[in-house]
């Protein structure tokens, strides 16, 4: 085998490993999304844009922006069915001083990480300033999240966030992804851990 079918080989084994990546994590929310509905506050996926997630990406050429090719973090939240209305395909969560979300980021690479891994639990005392006009509801800020995610998600234990267009708190725990297999796993690192941080709050 020569060393451009081996180059050939090495390409096609990294595509198809990282699209069966992201095959796994669609599947990991969609079970999160189905055992959160089944709880007393009837969780549903908030769709800021349809029904997927929030994420910070770009094709731009500049070698700045050449990192963002790859999808290495991202994010969705779940809202109780009633704080929420869906008008076509897009919820519109309204901000107010009771609003708390489960909020579930799952950071695939990152420079300080030691392995892929999955953040869960509660966002609250969600607020609005009154300069952010674009900011009209929740689903707005889950992309204002992604481009802020190094100051957002400095202390994940402890969110005390603000800027001049938004505050909020928050509390995560952090998962190996690795560890998280099936439906078991799913309830015991990612739902009660976050159900118990949205109830505590």
């Amino acid at each position: 085998m020569t060393a451009e079918d081996q180059l050939i080989d090495q390409t096609k084994l990294a595509f198809d490993f990282l699209q069966k990546l992201y095959l796994e994590v669609s599947y990991l929310i969609k079970e999160t999304e189905g055992l959160l509905y089944e709880e007393e506050e009837r969780f549903v996926i908030g769709k800021p844009s349809g029904y997927g997630i929030s994420s910070r990406s770009s094709t731009g050429l500049e070698s700045n922006n050449i990192g963002l090719w790859l999808l290495r973090k991202f994010a969705v939240f779940f809202v109780p069915e009633n704080k929420t209305t869906l008008k076509k395909g897009q919820t519109v969560t309204p901000i107010d001083k009771k609003l708390k979300v489960i909020y579930l980021r799952i950071v695939l690479n990152d420079k300080d990480l030691a392995y892929p891994a999955v953040y869960s639990g509660v966002l609250y005392n969600i607020q609005q300033k009154q300069r952010a006009e674009r900011i009209k509801k929740f689903e707005n800020m889950m992309v204002h999240f992604q481009y802020k995610d190094p100051k957002v998600f400095v202390n994940f234990k402890k969110i005390d966030y603000e800027d001049p267009l938004i505050k909020c708190k928050g509390e995560l725990v952090r998962t190996n992804l690795f560890m998280i297999t099936d439906s078991e796993s799913i309830l015991n690192k990612i739902i009660r851990p976050s159900l118990n941080l949205y109830r505590k709050h």
